[in-house]
């Protein structure tokens, strides 16, 4: 006779991928990432109230004319082990020399298999919206948020609404066939380091030869605000790739978005006696603030952020847009406004550094620029494209003349 055998059988169901279509789903897509990052130490969530306006058809404008769809995967054991979403960008999707939809929010487990399953779906559904070609990981909104691959510095914890990832999502993009559209560089500087003298220069001879002055925006109406913002977005970067031109409406929105974090002294603008021509628009680092609520800006989350609003707890500030209308580029302002940002405001101000939301390597000249002011770079981000028909040319993002 031959002993019972202790041997226990387990039933693994297959990896399959499930829409998000529902509240339930939403939670689960919203959840993996403390799966994913529980022994990371760095890592601070996403805040899960703008992930979900993003795809809120009614909070988010680019549902009129393009759409948006969630996947999660289970892995066998009926997990959620990933994550991923597709979008058609009716602004941009059809501004390439194919129609380019985008991949983002992509959260995997380390298993090329499942992420393949994960960015085939995406694929798929991009094709049948007709689109030929998809860029990831992006946003289905602006590009200063959660845009790019993280490939450096994996030690430091991220910036708030920047993408932060483990290192093996690189290989996962890589091995499917994305290759890198363009790289983004984000620059940080100690505050009080000494300014360098080429600003010094630049800000002695703007204000000998023109009738220039620099101000902060304490005591501006969030109507002058929005409209010297968009005076100077549309005077700089008209006629670029892709560019489509701010409205009153849409500078309105993005001034009144800013306010309940804004902090009016790190808020810069330069003028020619009244016309403004340039912009230097810094925000506090908020995840200095949101590593304390856990993703969740809830009553409680509220709370904690206005105390800490209120206590001026970061120590850093992040420049969201810099900017200088095309006729006076290359004469100094944006030396003067750097110049005139260390004479005046940092010896009262409590930061210790500044970040530079990211600089794409198709900008060599604000690259210079920033370079200049003796920063370095502090991360680098890739944005990917994949092109479905694999025997087409591809090409990089081109450079900004």
């Amino acid at each position: 006779m031959h002993a019972a055998s202790n041997t226990q059988h387990y039933s693994y169901k297959p990896m399959r991928i499930e829409e998000v279509n529902d509240k339930q789903s939403e939670k689960l897509f919203l959840e993996l990432p403390f799966r994913i990052y529980k022994n990371d130490k760095v890592w601070i969530p996403h805040i899960k109230q703008d992930i979900q306006k993003i795809f809120d058809p009614k909070k988010n404008r680019l549902f009129d004319g393009g759409d948006a769809q969630r996947w999660i995967i289970r892995d066998g054991s009926g997990e959620v082990a990933g994550r991923i979403a597709a979008f058609v960008n009716p602004a941009t999707s059809y501004t390439f020399d194919q129609p380019t939809g985008g991949v983002g929010f992509f959260e995997c487990l380390d298993d090329k298999k499942m992420a393949t399953e994960l960015f085939d779906t995406a694929k798929d559904w991009l094709h049948s919206k007709g689109m030929e070609a998809m860029d990831g990981p992006i946003n289905f909104g602006d590009k200063n948020n959660y845009w790019g691959l993280m490939v450096e510095n994996f030690e430091e914890p991220p910036s708030y609404a920047l993408n932060y990832n483990p290192p093996y999502y690189r290989a996962l993009f890589e091995n499917y066939g994305f290759q890198t559209y363009f790289e983004q560089y984000v620059y940080s500087r100690p505050l009080r380091q000494a300014v360098e003298p080429v600003f010094v220069r630049k800000f002695n001879l703007v204000m000998a030869n023109y009738k220039v002055r620099i101000s902060d925006v304490r005591g501006y109406s969030m109507e002058r605000i929005a409209e010297d913002f968009r005076a100077v977005y549309n005077g700089a970067w008209g006629g670029h790739d892709n560019f489509k031109e701010m409205s009153q409406k849409k500078a309105l929105k993005v001034a009144n978005a800013l306010k309940p974090i804004m902090d009016r002294e790190i808020i810069v603008f330069a003028y020619d006696s009244d016309k403004p021509i340039g912009f230097y628009v810094n925000i506090p680092e908020l995840n200095h603030i949101f590593d304390k609520v856990n993703g969740n800006l809830n009553l409680i989350g509220k709370l904690k952020f206005l105390w800490h609003k209120w206590r001026k707890t970061p120590t850093r500030m992040v420049g969201i847009v810099f900017g200088v209308v095309k006729e006076w580029q290359g004469k100094g302002i944006e030396g003067a406004m750097i110049m005139w940002f260390g004479q005046e405001k940092v010896p009262v101000l409590n930061y210790d550094d500044t970040i530079l939301t990211w600089i794409g390597d198709f900008n060599p000249k604000m690259i210079k620029v920033v370079t200049n002011l003796g920063t370095k770079v502090n991360r680098t981000f890739i944005t990917y494209r994949y092109l479905f028909d694999r025997e087409k040319e591809f090409k990089r993002c081109p450079i900004i003349e």
